[in-house]
């Protein structure tokens, strides 16, 4: 469906949200019915029922489950930030990366892994669990704030000072990741290299209940800044001389971001490509409208990242493989084939 037809119909996105969704809910029924321990129906209804699950009933309700819901809301809110800081930087090229928000989280992760894990911290073993999370969550909002503060010394009121700062700001947290990687025992360095891989493993329904909490107050502030979105992508000028304050709505994408990708890489760890991919598929199909880029991207990033964690855990039964491997595996065709359907327009 064309973009005009959408706007005809009066609702952006009416008829993309309906087959998304449905798409959506048949990615996740075939990803909870696939793995080593088969699940039945008589499992399905043992969710309903009092007393403790057992064998297929507990593999569907307290793993399969939690990690496909999971799976769409990290890919949601990848997807969303994606489109944010495309829309930002009126880059099609950029991803929540660029920022440099992506590899705070992975500095804070490789400095606890590294050099905290060691130390005996008086902490009871059912917080230990939440140490890498959190740690990853802190260094995303300090990179963020650093970002925004830097920014606004040096180039204050520049989108494109806020892109340099976010480039240097990166390669200075990638370089602190390449000398914890040096120091690192073996332990260690696996440890951190299937972080950096990504995998959603560890996801519960904590986690599902977090993030979607994130996720819907993020999605309501998203649908206030919609217009302003649309407006920016006329330009920093034109969007002041219709009364858009560009410096506050920066700061405002920033922030959002920092909180969709920060969470989103706390408990999943690195994955690549979908906060690339998911807006442009959104874009490529119904036009540059920030109405249907930004609620459909996170719905076309959860299915990505549905797609990529089936795959990438029933390939090698018993074995899982890490699921950023097959973000990368399924992205990078994907916009190597938006290069070519553009290579009219790029001359």
């Amino acid at each position: 469906m064309s973009a005009s037809l959408a706007r005809r119909h009066g609702i952006p996105g009416l008829r993309p949200a309906p087959l998304l969704l449905a798409l959506l809910l048949i990615a996740a029924v075939v990803s909870v019915l696939c793995g080593a321990v088969p699940v039945s129906a008589q499992d399905w209804l043992a969710g309903f029922h009092s007393g403790e699950l057992s064998g297929g009933g507990y593999v569907l309700w307290n793993i399969r489950l939690p990690r496909a819901l999971f799976a769409i809301l990290v890919g949601a809110a990848l997807g969303i930030s994606g489109a944010l800081t495309q829309g930002l930087f009126r880059n099609p090229l950029a991803d929540p990366g660029l920022l440099g928000v992506s590899s705070g989280a992975t500095c804070a992760a490789a400095l606890t892994i590294v050099v905290f894990s060691g130390m005996a911290l008086p902490l009871p073993p059912a917080l230990r669990m939440w140490l890498l999370p959190i740690a990853a969550l802190g260094g995303a909002f300090l990179v963020c704030m650093a970002l925004d503060r830097v920014a606004r010394w040096i180039t204050p009121g520049s989108i494109a000072g806020l892109l340099l700062t976010g480039v240097a700001l990166n390669s200075l947290s990638m370089a602190v990741v390449g000398l914890c990687t040096y120091l690192a025992s073996d332990e260690q360095l696996r440890s951190l290299s299937f972080w950096t891989l990504g995998s959603l493993a560890g996801a519960g329904w904590l986690q599902v209940a977090v993030l979607g909490s994130i996720l819907a107050a993020a999605l309501w502030q998203v649908r206030r800044m919609l217009m302003a979105m649309n407006a920016l992508a006329l330009g920093e000028a034109a969007a002041q001389h219709v009364g858009i304050n560009v410096g506050r709505l920066r700061g405002q994408v920033v922030l959002l971001v920092a909180l969709l990708t920060g969470f989103a890489v706390a408990w999943s760890g690195l994955i690549g490509f979908v906060g690339l991919i998911a807006p442009h598929m959104v874009r490529t199909w119904l036009g540059a409208d920030q109405r249907q880029v930004l609620p459909l991207a996170g719905l076309v990033g959860g299915l990505l990242l549905l797609v990529a964690d089936t795959v990438a855990r029933t390939i090698a039964i018993p074995a899982e493989i890490p699921v950023g491997i097959f973000t990368a595996l399924l992205g990078a065709p994907f916009f190597l084939f938006l290069l070519r359907s553009a290579r009219s327009r790029i001359g």
